[in-house]
């Protein structure tokens, strides 16, 4: 086919864990936690480190290293409510197979399909004249990035202040990946220009005039391939020297995928964006405006995907059944398999650990060494930690500072081994609370499947529903006149109520199982207790359509990109002996579209068992 079997299987790495999609709120939730970002010194030395072991994999496939991984039943994935019957299929073979459209606060679906710079930035003929053909060149070469240490000094000729500034002005404005300065000599005044991300760059750039009568937020379209929205932002703020918390989104999109999202940042023109649009691969930038306002994270809506499934096994009647179904009824709202990671120690397990207060067994369970899919110096920081428990000796083990090991680890080595929750704290407030986070996710899960094992598609006395944001426990008369869809069921915390029936009892044996008191979820340290939350227990996709595609070759894209669309790209003709599931659907925030597909196929999405699929098909 054209490609070599370990890159095949390479590629589905993230194939399922990684599906873009929301961080998983729920319907109560606090959407105010603040982005984590590094100070740049760290961020600007991590992406040096990452360059050099980005080439560093393990020997051993993929394949093998995912027999130990989880699957759906380890975290509490059991049932499903569709009657069809399965088939398999390949989910995410090329990261193109997955396109992600976020529906923004107004409803509306976002997409790229405009990359003009709005009329009131575009430079003005006074600008282009005041600059020679021979500098023009010169400074395009440099904002091409083609030697972004070197410089173009431009002479100052009858120097005046005016002159001066209308040099500055024409660089920047023409130019918007350069920053200028005045210098002197041999007593001759020139504008230097450099390029804005290169280390000869001036400490910070020189501030960009703002209209007053310009909104302070200039919104733009970002469009990405397997990247995820953090190392976009990363790299946006790097090439135009700000820090990324300028930057601000309504929801974060994981990497194996293309995906299309609003973002805002803070008084950055969008001649200055439009810019990066020649310099950056895989990231594409457009629909800018101006407003008021930034983003703020849960404010969409929700997403609308587009997924291929390559190489089904179903009959068009078996297909026709199961998105049939996924349109009336819908799918059990489970929290998907990237909730709890992709390794053989789950983060379920290291949030029950921080729960029950046992700080050394979360330190083990983030340090020890484990089998599956990790980089070798992964593997290698491990072996030392277990070897000598010397924080520093780990360290030095790690070309990355950033990961969770890294930094948990230089947290040790400043504080000590006996003060380990002042050291844990070193790791990122989401990374911390995403631990607790996924032990909520694997209680509620296991109580869903609990619940449907015991009462089916139908709403029962002792269910609960949401009246405003509180629950209500249903009685009997109420139950028959709700449908399952109205039924929600809590995460475990101090400010929920459990159900009255028997998977109400269910919450408190799990908890107590693992020395849980369900009567006390508040924790000394504040940003562990668990105020609980809601979440409804089935999910009914929108706006869902479906087409089966004949295709020969699995390098072939079936899904026109929104920047193949701008570029007029040929249709996607597609025929041959294997054939793909096109699926559209729109979902709101914190579901995962994984287990959506999990309904259609009935089949288990876990990475462990796609890699299973994949390395059967290729052979």
């Amino acid at each position: 086919m054209g490609f070599k079997p370990n890159d095949k299987l390479n590629s589905t790495l993230c194939s399922v864990t990684c599906l873009t999609e929301e961080q998983p709120s729920s319907l109560k939730t606090d959407q105010s936690h603040p982005n984590n970002y590094l100070s740049e010194e760290e961020e600007s030395r991590g992406d040096e480190e990452e360059e050099l072991c980005e080439e560093e994999e393990e020997e051993e496939s993929f394949a093998d290293m995912m027999k130990h991984g989880l699957s759906e039943a380890d975290v509490g994935i059991l049932k499903f409510i569709s009657e069809h019957r399965g088939f398999s299929g390949i989910l995410k073979e090329r990261y193109s197979d997955f396109v992600v459209h976020e529906i923004n606060k107004e409803g509306r679906t976002v997409r790229l399909d405009d990359l003009c710079v709005p009329a009131d930035v575009e430079c003005s003929s006074t600008d282009s004249q005041t600059l020679t053909e021979e500098q023009k060149q010169q400074l395009e070469e440099l904002q091409l990035f083609k030697n972004k240490e070197a410089s173009v000094a431009i002479e100052v000729q009858q120097d005046s202040k005016e002159k001066r500034t209308l040099l500055h002005r024409a660089v920047k404005t023409l130019y918007p990946g350069l920053e200028t300065k005045t210098e002197d000599r041999d007593g001759k005044k020139f504008i230097v220009a450099y390029h804005a991300a290169g280390k000869t760059a001036l400490a910070a750039p020189r501030k960009h005039s703002w209209p007053k009568n310009r909104g302070s937020f200039c919104h733009f379209v970002l469009y990405k391939e397997n990247k995820d929205t953090m190392d976009a932002i990363n790299l946006l703020s790097k090439f135009l020297r700000v820090r990324p918390n300028m930057f601000s989104y309504m929801g974060t999109k994981d990497k194996r995928a293309v995906t299309v999202q609003e973002i805002a940042v803070l008084k950055i023109s969008a001649e200055r964006l439009s810019h990066l649009n020649k310099c950056l691969m895989n990231l594409k930038l457009g629909n800018f405006s101006y407003k008021k306002h930034p983003l703020k994270l849960g404010e969409l809506q929700g997403n609308h995907f587009t997924v291929v499934l390559r190489n089904i096994s179903g009959s068009q009647e078996q297909v026709e059944q199961a998105m049939t179904s996924l349109r009336e009824t819908g799918f059990i709202n489970y929290y998907g398999m990237q909730r709890f990671g992709t390794t053989a120690v789950p983060t379920h397990r290291v949030g029950r650990a921080i729960l029950q207060n046992n700080w050394k067994e979360v330190v083990d369970l983030i340090l020890k060494p484990r089998p599956g899919a990790e980089k070798g110096y992964l593997v290698k920081c491990r072996e030392e930690w277990a070897r000598s428990q010397d924080p520093e000796a780990a360290l030095k083990k790690l070309p990355v500072k950033r990961c969770v090991e890294g930094q948990l680890l230089r947290g040790l080595a400043k504080y000590g081994k006996n003060n380990i929750i002042t050291a844990f704290g070193l790791i990122p407030r989401n990374n911390r609370l995403m631990y607790i986070h996924s032990y909520q996710s694997y209680i509620w899960n296991s109580m869903v499947s609990k619940r449907m094992e015991a009462f089916g598609l139908r709403a029962v006395e002792g269910d609960l529903v949401l009246r405003g944001s509180s629950a209500h426990v249903l009685s009997a008369d109420e139950a028959d006149k709700h449908s399952l869809h109205d039924v929600v069921m809590p995460l475990p915390g101090f400010d929920v109520i459990y159900p009255t029936h028997s998977v109400g009892g269910g919450y408190r044996d799990m908890l107590s199982a693992d020395d849980l008191d369900i009567e006390n979820m508040r924790h000394k340290v504040r940003d562990y207790s668990l105020a609980g939350a809601y979440r409804r227990i089935l999910i009914r996709p929108r706006d869902v359509s479906w087409e089966l595609i004949q295709y020969d070759d699995p390098r072939v894209p079936l899904v026109h990109t929104d920047v193949e669309k701008l570029e007029n790209a040929p249709c996607v003709c597609a025929e041959g002996k294997y054939r793909a599931l096109k699926m559209e659907f729109s979902l709101p925030s914190s579901t995962y579209a994984t287990m959506a597909v999990r309904e259609v196929l009935k089949m288990d999405t876990s990475i462990k068992n796609q890699t299973r699929l994949n390395s059967s098909w290729l052979n």
